[in-house]
């Protein structure tokens, strides 16, 4: 399986979640991503997984789900389909 994000070093300490991502250290507070991430406990927040694929990350224990593109900030749009004249 090829990886889409190579993840490492990644940590949840007082809702601040902290990882490195294809290189690049990304810091955030996951209580500003979501109401459900706020209202979560910091030992709800500390339990995670990294997607095998590097793709996401996942808590269980919040049902909760983040992607690494929008944490990276990298958008996805519809390709546009050329209509023949």
């Amino acid at each position: 399986m090829n990886k889409y994000h190579e993840v490492s070093n990644a940590t949840v300490a007082e809702g601040i979640l902290s990882l490195v991502v294809d290189g690049i250290r990304v810091r955030q507070e996951l209580r500003t991503v979501s109401p459900l991430f706020r209202a979560a406990t910091n030992e709800e927040l500390s339990r995670f997984e990294i997607s095998p694929s590097g793709y996401g990350i996942h808590w269980p224990l919040i049902d909760g789900d983040l992607s690494l593109d929008g944490l990276l900030g990298i958008l996805h749009e519809p390709e546009t389909i050329k209509k023949s004249a």
